[in-house]
């Protein structure tokens, strides 16, 4: 089983030892994403930014990797006030309209870099 480490500067770098995402036959696992700007890296002012950001970001990693949002087979939001839910959720139904995947959504003490909202992804290569 081959396995091939994912980079695109149209995301932000990894802020750890880690990478954007990993391929591994036809699977991709995607880190997390906060809402960084990829040229600024800066962390995005306010939950709804933040989110359309973390999307953008899965987004340039899916699409380096050669897939998209309709092969996402399972997602995992990470919020740091679950009262954020229904903001968050909205934004997420406007990417994952028309089949959306698998999803968990948990409450964390706090995300790196004081983030609001981080997503992760496991998607298919076409």
């Amino acid at each position: 089983m081959k396995r091939t480490a994912i980079y695109t500067q149209h995301a932000p770098a990894a802020v750890g030892p880690y990478s954007q995402a990993i391929r591994s036959d036809s699977l991709l696992f995607l880190s997390g994403q906060l809402g960084l700007d990829p040229t600024s890296g800066t962390l995005q002012s306010g939950l709804e930014a933040q989110t359309r950001q973390a999307l953008a970001n899965l987004r340039a990693v899916l699409a380096e990797a050669g897939t998209d949002f309709d092969h996402v087979v399972k997602t995992t939001i990470f919020l740091t006030d679950m009262a954020d839910f229904a903001v968050v959720n909205s934004i997420y139904g406007e990417v994952f309209s028309s089949t959306p995947s698998a999803r968990s959504t948990v409450a964390v003490a706090a995300l790196p870099l004081g983030g609001l909202v981080e997503i992760e992804a496991i998607a298919l290569i076409p």
